[in-house]
């Protein structure tokens, strides 16, 4: 082969009560990485999509450093051109760094003919996301990965533990003319937790999982509340509690923040209810904090970053 195409999808981490340790991955969008044989290195040769903003030395860019970390682990010397195409937004909370690591080790892999296993390809991609996220958590990339609704017990070396997903479960994400970095929202956080908030987390998140393998939709709406992350980033979407109300009142399960944000999720039971949900969050998104939001509403996907062209 002298060039291999890969897709990796969007995907929604945290999950309300899951801070860095649940993601799901979903249909559309993504981003698409090809990579070709180059003389020596890692180089990028173009990237469309993020209007000159991201970095074109390989070095420096999510690709292009878990590239390099997979070619190091294999022992592999021969170098390699990327070309990215972005169909993710920019620091949008829908794991766009993920995205296009999953993406090119995928096809580096692909083009090598490596077959590394799903836990070696999380292992060089979590590499490019620790760069484009300022820390190390795999909450995006074992879901982009992996594909389906996944829970991370343990980054490095992987342990993934693939969580069932009930028939009918369906996502909307929003997505409004935002944007927040990673980086920037982390840092918000702080570095203690009350036990009171922690206790709450800790329950929400064991009765979330269990609804996943009882196909329990009351209980995993009692169970979508995050205790530490969002009270803290709510300042940085304007109007997040009446979008997440709009969302409620609509039908939905339970909303919150998509990652660090800005874009925001929200499960519900079927796809007229997501249909109607989506309605009334984009709405209140146009209404609170202004422009037009990118909105999509999906099940969620089985499979994670694949070749489409080779």
């Amino acid at each position: 082969m002298t060039s291999v195409t890969a897709f990796a999808p969007a995907t929604v981490s945290n999950v309300a009560c899951g801070f860095d340790v649940l993601g799901f991955a979903l249909h559309e969008p993504g981003d698409t990485v090809t990579a070709r044989w180059a003389p020596s290195g890692v180089h990028i040769e173009g990237i469309d999509g993020d209007h000159g903003r991201l970095p074109r030395d390989a070095a420096k860019n999510t690709a292009g450093v878990a590239v390099m970390a997979l070619l190091k682990a294999l022992g592999e010397t021969r170098g390699i051109s990327l070309h990215i195409t972005k169909g993710l937004p920019l620091s949008s909370g829908l794991g766009g760094s993920a995205a296009s690591a999953a993406a090119a080790v995928v096809a580096v892999d692909a083009l090598l003919n490596a077959r590394s296993s799903q836990e070696q390809l999380i292992t060089y991609a979590y590499e490019g996301e620790r760069l484009g996220a300022g820390s190390a958590h795999a909450d995006n990339i074992a879901p982009c990965i992996c594909g389906g609704f996944v829970l991370v017990r343990r980054a490095s070396p992987p342990d993934i533990v693939r969580l069932p997903v009930p028939r009918g479960l369906t996502a909307v994400v929003i997505h409004p003319e935002l944007e927040i970095e990673t980086a920037k929202a982390r840092a918000l956080l702080g570095t203690t937790v009350a036990l009171s908030d922690a206790v709450k987390q800790w329950a929400n998140l064991g009765a979330l999982i269990h609804s996943l393998h009882t196909n329990d939709f009351a209980l995993m709406s009692r169970s979508l509340e995050d205790t530490i992350a969002e009270p803290r980033r709510a300042p940085l979407v304007p109007g997040l509690a009446h979008i997440k109300q709009a969302a409620a009142d609509a039908g939905a399960l339970g909303s919150s923040l998509s990652g660090s944000g800005p874009a925001l999720f929200a499960l519900c039971a079927g796809q007229a209810s997501a249909d109607r949900v989506a309605e009334a969050m984009t709405r209140a998104v146009r209404a609170h904090i202004g422009g037009e939001p990118q909105t999509y509403v999906a099940q969620v996907a089985e499979q994670g970053a694949r070749v489409i062209a080779s």
